[in-house]
């Protein structure tokens, strides 16, 4: 074999081992950092905070648009001239290949000491599996969710909504939970985030405001919520501030 081959049997070689590189899949987002505490001042620590708020979201990673095939990310802009930031978490299932069949969207107001709050969220019930970091794989979380919010926070709303005037947390918010039977199972209060979560057996429950330490028009109706094995209830407890 003269030089000439030998050169051409390399280039090829070369050649091939690109397209193979070329063609493989993108790699995932690095996962959303940890919060250490503390006002939050970046990106990173907004999407930090988000997690901590809910932990089945650990292990979500950054939006990357050129990525195929991504079922879960996060984005997160700041809010103009308030020192907020915007979070938006996407979970998707279903063939996600093809941009997945089903979809669940949040999207969270994150203040600069660290409160978050939720302002929008629609879609399907997210499935066990569906959850990033393989949260669904952890069968012992099991209960409600509770997160108490009072709105609203401006006399005058806008569109798109203010993060400034999104509902404010309500922390010391005193919550009962009954069973069917109407007996008393659990009772604890929010914490500073206004979150709540109460470990609990499978079964269909009452959540019930019990007391609250602020002034607001009226107590909220009790919840009827059903609990299932591996998965978290969620329940949103709005109070009226009276605002108008």
């Amino acid at each position: 074999m003269d030089d000439l081959a030998r050169s051409l049997i390399r280039s090829m070689a070369v050649l091939m081992l690109v397209a193979a590189c070329a063609g493989a899949a993108a790699p995932s987002s690095s996962p959303a950092p940890s919060f250490d505490g503390g006002p939050v001042t970046t990106e990173e620590q907004a999407i930090a905070r988000v997690v901590a708020h809910e932990p089945r979201l650990a292990g979500i990673g950054m939006r990357d648009p050129d990525m195929i095939g991504q079922s879960s990310w996060y984005e997160v802009t700041p809010a103009s001239g308030v020192g907020a930031f915007i979070v938006t978490v996407r979970i998707g299932w279903g063939d996600c290949q093809a941009g997945c069949i089903d979809e669940h969207t949040w999207v969270y107001a994150v203040s600069p000491d660290g409160s978050v709050r939720l302002q929008s969220e629609g879609g399907g019930t997210v499935p066990d599996s569906a959850w990033p970091g393989g949260a669904g794989e952890e069968p012992d979380r099991t209960g409600i969710l509770v997160t108490a919010v009072a709105g609203p926070t401006c006399p005058v709303e806008t569109i798109p909504p203010d993060p400034a005037c999104a509902p404010r947390p309500v922390p010391d918010t005193l919550i009962d939970i009954t069973d069917g039977t109407g007996r008393q199972v659990a009772r604890q209060s929010t914490d500073g985030t206004g979150t709540s979560f109460f470990e609990l057996p499978p079964g269909v429950y009452a959540v019930t405001v019990a007391d609250t330490g602020e002034g607001f028009f009226g107590i909220p109706e009790a919840q009827k919520v059903e609990v299932v094995a591996g998965a978290v209830a969620p329940v949103t407890i709005a109070f009226d501030t009276g605002i108008r």
